[in-house]
């Protein structure tokens, strides 16, 4: 592992050109692309495609803003600081309590004592064993994805976000002036564009947080990831095994600001966005990194327990209380 970490660094450098053009770049493809939206209002073939764009422009400016919560976009902390602070109206999401909270979950991953840090619950197969009737259901209906994608993208980024867990304790002046501007922001558009000007953008905040919320539960959640109790638990086969490669194609990374190749950056948060797909793919083959694609990635979405004696992400048990053992089927 040592060795993975001494190639990593080489991958570390920031350069303040390079994350201009990243940031500003897609600050601008957002606001064309939203501008475009509202002035197509009414034609959604016109639409649709640039309401796309935008919400992965969104998804990409979330990606900057936690690049600069690791102090990994620009060479400097307060520039990325200011990055970070620039982003948040547009992220919806809090600057330094993100940062704090999301620090977290990089300290506590893959500890099965304190999933409070992870960003999707993951029960494992003997408390599912162990609930009630009731708890199981409830467990259920949050881990279908066809309620976990759009409504809980939507809690999460559009309310819970309004006043994030450890507020108190991080800040809440921070946390009420964001919610200040974004509700500026909102109103700004209502001024100048009126009601489809708020129409679009909350097609593209709904866009945007399937997208995040698609990409957030398969960082962890795939069949071979890694949970552990301490004192066996080690940190670095959380960071490179409990954490997904996504080569979804290079569109894919595009969109993503490249934040698919989570197991190095779980490794080495130091590494910039734009150098993760070049890291990933220079030493995949060396280190043996696995990666996930597309098939993978869909089916990854029945598995919903942790075993910890097969040491695998698993389906629900069937009704005859059978355990499906291997590769998971959709």
């Amino acid at each position: 592992m040592s060795s993975i970490r001494e190639v990593t660094r080489a991958w570390s450098q920031r350069s303040d050109a390079l994350a201009s053009v990243s940031y500003f770049g897609t600050f601008a493809t957002y606001f064309v692309t939203l501008v475009l939206a509202v002035q197509f209002y009414g034609t959604w073939w016109q639409a649709a495609p640039l309401v796309v764009v935008n919400a992965l422009s969104g998804v990409r400016l979330y990606v900057l803003q936690h690049d600069c919560g690791h102090n990994s976009l620009f060479s400097a902390r307060w520039m990325n600081d200011w990055a970070g602070y620039g982003l948040s109206t547009f992220t919806l999401t809090p600057y330094r309590v993100m940062q704090v909270n999301h620090n977290e979950h990089h300290r506590f991953l893959g500890d099965l004592e304190e999933r409070r840090s992870g960003e999707i619950h993951t029960m494992t197969l003997h408390e599912w064993q162990a609930a009630s009737p009731g708890k199981r259901l409830v467990y259920r209906l949050y881990r279908n994805p066809f309620l976990l994608i759009p409504i809980g993208g939507l809690f999460v980024y559009a309310i819970r976000y309004r006043w994030p867990k450890n507020t108190m304790r991080i800040g809440p002046v921070g946390v009420l002036v964001h919610d200040a501007l974004l509700l500026g922001w909102i109103a700004l558009l209502w001024w100048w564009g009126g009601l489809p000007a708020l129409i679009i953008y909350a097609w593209t905040v709904l866009v945007a947080a399937c997208a995040g919320v698609f990409l957030v539960y398969l960082q962890h959640n795939f069949e071979d990831t890694y949970w552990d109790r301490r004192p066996e638990l080690r940190h670095d086969l959380a960071a490179l095994q409990g954490s997904s490669a996504l080569d979804l194609g290079w569109w894919f990374d595009l969109a993503t600001g490249n934040i698919a190749y989570h197991d190095i950056h779980h490794f080495n948060a130091n590494i910039p966005s734009y150098r993760l797909r070049q890291c990933h793919r220079a030493i995949r083959e060396d280190f043996d990194l696995p990666t996930i694609r597309w098939p993978e990635a869909i089916r990854s979405f029945s598995l919903k327990l942790w075993d910890e004696e097969q040491g695998k992400l698993v389906p629900f048990p069937k009704p005859d209380g059978h355990i499906q053992k291997g590769p998971a089927t959709a």
